[in-house]
Formats: structure tokens, C-alpha cells, sequence
């Protein structure tokens, strides 16, 4: 398998909430909160566009690498009715996410640190409800679909992301495996840092790692506060698989956030001042970006928390 440039310990940036970031802070509509569906439009191309533009000028400020993220979130068969959208349709809107970034990439070439093709791929269903269990086999059948569409593309790694099911998260990182092509699990918790599914996160991540024989290159916690699960973080072995955090700033759950008709930004300092906090419980964290309700203030918050003078001091 091969090894990605962030196994390097060298520190790498992400974007923000993506989908958040348009509806609310720049009037994008978004059909059925699917990324994908802007590329097929030139207004809907340009804001894309624009958004990782302000995310990979930052990392060229600060000198660090770039996850670079296809929106290929739910370009999935899952949501094919609600997209209208045929399996062709969908293959197609894989090849043309990562063939994007693909030009956002060459477009930041001379970025100090390297920008690494990453597609994200979403669960199976509600990521902040699960409408259902799937168990490890017939999760790896149904991401095998999405898995094999990418491994035709440009892109050097998937990330599963916002994931709430240990056995799910089991079946993509097989699939990954088998199609050797490098795989980061990101979970994402309730306000009480444990799994939608009740399960602790520790538990979950050590349950992944014991049935693929660690195959997945690292793990993240993303969409939730720092305070939602800092308590749970520990020297332990599995906390120590965590190299990523993509967290809200803010500190609502999953439920409220759902029935929220405003965005709630938080305070992107103070979501810096977290991340400090965390590091230095996980210092051997070192990709870190944002999630829903974040943008590129919060990240560059987090980005300066890390690469100023009396950071790299400290």
C-alpha cells in the first residue's frame, strides 16, 4: 500500500465545511446538500473553485501540505433517487470531481507542501442518524461500487468521512484494501463522544483495526466539537491512530444542527484555542481543517495556533 506524504508527521491543512461554507456564507444552492451536482455549471464550477482557492493559498502562506478534497461525498448509489441520477451518471461524477482538484492541484504546483487527491466518500445513509446497521459484509459490497469508480481517477487516497458505524467503516477499509488504494476513517460522535450508535470511540476505532489488520492508513474524528469528545482521548494505542481532526466550532449536537435554520460559526479563535488544547493531549495529530459551519477563518485560525512563531515555540 502505498505510503501517503502526511505519514511524513509534517503538519497538512484541509478545507472547512464545504457545503456549509456555500449555502450560508456565499447564497450556492446546493440540490440535496450533493457538492457534486455544481461541476456540471459554470457558476456552480467557479464557486468550488473559489472556495479551495482560499484553502490552498493558505497552505502556500503557511508552508504546509494540503488534503485536497473531490466532492464526491454523496455521489454515491444511495442517494441515486433523490439525485435522479443513474449509475452511469454518478461513475461520471466521480471521474469529474477528481479530475477538478486534479486542475486545482496543478493550478497550486508551486505550494511548498505537497497537495494530496483525496475523495471523500459518505456513509450509507443519515450521517448524523443512521436509518440503519450494516454489517461489515455488505458494507464492503456496496462502497466496492464507489471505490472502484475512483480507482480510475487521479486521486492518491479516500477518506471516509462522518462515518457512525464501526462494522461500516470495517467494510470500506476492505474495500479500499483490496483495491489498494489508501484509505483514512474519519468517525463522528454526539455531544458524549461516543458513535451515533452508542458506541465509544475507542471502542470502535480498536474493532476497525482488529478485523482489516490495521489496513486503514489513519484515523479522524470529524462534525463534532472538541468538547464532545476530548474527555475520551487518552495515551492509549487507538487514540494514538488519530493523526486528524476536522471539528465544528460549533458545540450544538447532531440534532440541533439538523433543525438549525442558521449557521452557527462559533468563534474561530476559540476553535483554535481547542485545537492547541488537543494537541497537546495528541501530539502526534497533524492534519487539521474544519467541518460544518467552518471556513476559511476558522481554519486559518487553527493554521497560525500551529505554524506562528510562538507556536513553533511552545
Amino acid at each position: 500500500m502505498k505510503v501517503l506524504p502526511q505519514a511524513s508527521g509534517e503538519l497538512f491543512l484541509t478545507d472547512g465545511g464545504l457545503e456549509t461554507d456555500l449555502i450560508f456564507n456565499r447564497g450556492v444552492e446546493i440540490r440535496e446538500f450533493a457538492a457534486h451536482t455544481l461541476l456540471p455549471s459554470a457558476a456552480g464550477r467557479h464557486a468550488l473553485s473559489e472556495y479551495f482557492r482560499g484553502f490552498l493559498s493558505l497552505a502556500r502562506e503557511c508552508g504546509t501540505g494540503f488534503i485536497l478534497d473531490a466532492p464526491t461525498w454523496k455521489a454515491h448509489s444511495h442517494w441515486a433517487k433523490d439525485l435522479g441520477a443513474t449509475e452511469a451518471e454518478l461513475r461520471a461524477a466521480n471521474l469529474e470531481a477528481v479530475n477538478f482538484i486534479a486542475t486545482l492541484r496543478d493550478e497550486f504546483a508551486g505550494n511548498q507542501g505537497p497537495i494530496v487527491l483525496n475523495a471523500v466518500i459518505g456513509p450509507k445513509g443519515d450521517a448524523y442518524a443512521p436509518e440503519s446497521l450494516l454489517n461489515a459484509a455488505e458494507a464492503e459490497e456496496y462502497h466496492t461500487q464507489q471505490i472502484r469508480w475512483l480507482v480510475d481517477s487521479e486521486v492518491e487516497m479516500v477518506s471516509a468521512l462522518t462515518f457512525t458505524q464501526a462494522e461500516e467503516a470495517t467494510g470500506i477499509v476492505k474495500a479500499a484494501d483490496k483495491a489498494d488504494l489508501p484509505i483514512v476513517v474519519s468517525f463522528t460522535v454526539e455531544t458524549d463522544g461516543r458513535l451515533p450508535t452508542g458506541q465509544p470511540l475507542g471502542e470502535a476505532i480498536r474493532e476497525v483495526d482488529a478485523a482489516t489488520r490495521r489496513a486503514a492508513a489513519y484515523f479522524m474524528v470529524n462534525c463534532a466539537h472538541p468538547e464532545h469528545f476530548r474527555d475520551a482521548i487518552t495515551d492509549a494505542g487507538w487514540s494514538r491512530r488519530i493523526k486528524g481532526l476536522r471539528c465544528n466550532a460549533s458545540r450544538c449536537s447532531h440534532a440541533e444542527l439538523d433543525a438549525a435554520e442558521e449557521l452557527d460559526a462559533g468563534n474561530p479563535r476559540e476553535l483554535a484555542a481547542l485545537y492547541r488544547e488537543l494537541a497537546a493531549r495528541m501530539p502526534w495529530v497533524n492534519v487539521l481543517g474544519g467541518c460544518c459551519g467552518t471556513d476559511l477563518r476558522h481554519v486559518s485560525a487553527i493554521a497560525k495556533a500551529f505554524t506562528s512563531d510562538d507556536a513553533m515555540a511552545s
